[in-house]
């Protein structure tokens, strides 16, 4: 098992990114704990709420959003019952059991993996500290779970955390404290080396998490027309700020073309992936 962690300063965003994945059709919610009522029957908004009660105790900590992915071996045919324990379990061990928590199973990628969503502000209002989570906490919990779960072990495989991925500071960059360009480069390479998006849609599900949108301008605009493309920063209401920056300036170029290209190959990978993922399937209905 491989888990992933981002920690964010948009709950928003992170919840978005899961909910547009269902409605997809690429993603289903397996699991919601500390949420009264029936989970199935709330909308973005009531779920989205269940988290911003516990914010508004807090709002001055800044980084209060948790987006971690657990992501295991491609042989492994993990049912639902047993990625919820796995994602109770997970939870626990790493100090967040007591906050409540959605769960999301993905069926995007050729091995099953599923994406948390919950915060670091408890109920006290106190914040649940996130340094070094993922080399600590995470890693623990990680090896026991594959222990008692007897699931593929990840010591040979790439383990990371994805913590680095940081929101931008809007203040700062603003003011003139950060260099702007420099904090959108950074977070658009961050998250394209760390998903494997299929639109500007999914990328910007991601890039809002970070306060960074693309943005092609309006239909009717020369820029749409001829295939441009700005990076901007957000605000916390999501409205875009300071001076757009054009993808052609940034360090790794990641213009509109260039971004079509990955998203064909992307998609193509998907496509190749699928037959696997009925196997999965197939395999789960005849073992019941």
């Amino acid at each position: 098992m491989v888990a992933k962690i981002i920690a964010g300063k948009s709950l928003r965003g992170a919840l978005h990114y899961n909910e547009n994945k269902v409605l997809e059709g690429k993603a289903e919610l397996i699991l919601a704990s500390g949420f009264a009522g029936d989970i199935e029957r709330m909308n973005f908004n009531q779920k989205l709420h269940r988290f911003g009660n516990l914010l508004m105790l807090s709002p001055n900590v800044k980084t209060n959003t948790l987006h971690i992915s657990l992501n295991f071996d491609a042989a492994e045919r993990l049912t639902d019952e047993a990625l919820q324990k796995i994602a109770i379990t997970y939870m626990d061990r790493i100090g967040f059991g007591d906050q409540p928590f959605i769960a999301y199973r993905h069926n995007d990628a050729g091995h099953d993996h599923i994406h948390l969503v919950t915060t670091n502000i408890q109920a006290n209002g106190k914040r649940i500290d996130l340094h070094n989570i993922g080399a600590n906490q995470s890693e623990r919990a990680r090896k026991e779970i594959e222990e008692e779960f007897k699931l593929v072990k990840a010591q040979s495989k790439t383990y990371k955390t994805e913590s680095a991925i940081k929101a931008i500071d809007i203040e700062k960059a603003l003011y003139g404290k950060l260099p702007t360009k420099r904090a959108i480069s950074n977070t658009v390479n961050a998250a394209i080396s760390s998903y494997k998006f299929t639109s500007i849609a999914e990328l910007n599900a991601v890039l809002k998490q970070f306060n960074v949108i693309a943005d092609r301008g309006a239909e009717d605009s020369q820029m749409f027309q001829n295939k441009g493309l700005i990076y901007s920063l957000l605000d916390a209401n999501g409205n875009k700020v300071g001076i757009p920056i054009k993808s052609s300036s940034l360090y790794t170029k990641p213009t509109l073309p260039w971004l079509e290209k990955q998203f064909l190959k992307h998609e193509k990978n998907r496509l190749q992936d699928k037959p696997k993922l009925k196997f999965a399937i197939d395999w789960t209905f005849r073992s019941h």
